[in-house]
């Protein structure tokens, strides 16, 4: 049977407490500042820690005041960098790339979702896909409804929109701002 605080963890991962402690220091000097939710899923995605070990090794990291919690997420303390830079290098190198690499995936979905932002939507008449484009501190730019089949499919589009909005947008920009050819222009008794 599995202990409660390796479960879920892969060969290779962190199950040390104070291993965990200086691979968090590493991170948040690296990545950060760093919200608890990109840390938690970064590590337990890569299957790097037990969540047990992760709550408490943060909780640990907050109260010897190496890391600070601020508005964007945890900060390291100068404390915390010397612990990141004295130590760091000497878990493995795999765990050290995986947990940076998974860190900033994470971080970069989270900014492109706040800019591409969709959801799904369902009603009577089935499933839709709201797509916007917002800029930082402005009203959405650009806004699209989709009519999707199933809520599977419409999770994907909103997905792909999240990852790819901001060519979507342009490639649509181009459609309509291209110079229109005689053939597409309509006849002058239409207009």
């Amino acid at each position: 049977m599995a202990d409660v605080f390796t479960a879920g963890v892969k060969p290779g991962g962190l199950t040390n407490s104070t291993e965990i402690r200086i691979l968090l220091c590493y991170l948040i000097k690296t990545a950060g500042p760093v919200t608890r939710e990109t840390l938690e899923g970064a590590l337990l995605q890569e299957e790097l820690v037990n969540y047990f070990e992760f709550a408490n090794a943060l909780g640990e990291l907050e109260h010897q005041k190496l890391v600070t919690i601020e508005d964007k997420g945890y900060k390291i303390t100068q404390k915390g960098a010397n612990v990141a830079e004295t130590l760091g290098y000497d878990l493995p190198r795999s765990v050290r790339e995986s947990a940076i690499l998974a860190v900033i995936r994470l971080q970069s979905w989270a900014h492109r979702a706040a800019q591409n932002h969709a959801t799904v939507e369902h009603d009577a008449n089935g499933y839709r896909v709201v797509c916007m484009i917002r800029d930082e501190g402005q009203p959405e730019s650009f806004r699209l409804e989709l009519a999707m089949p199933d809520a599977m499919t419409a999770e994907e589009v909103k997905n792909r929109f999240i990852a790819r909005g901001s060519q979507i947008y342009m490639s649509f920009l181009e459609g309509l701002t291209q110079p229109l050819s005689d053939n597409d222009r309509p006849p002058a008794a239409a207009r």
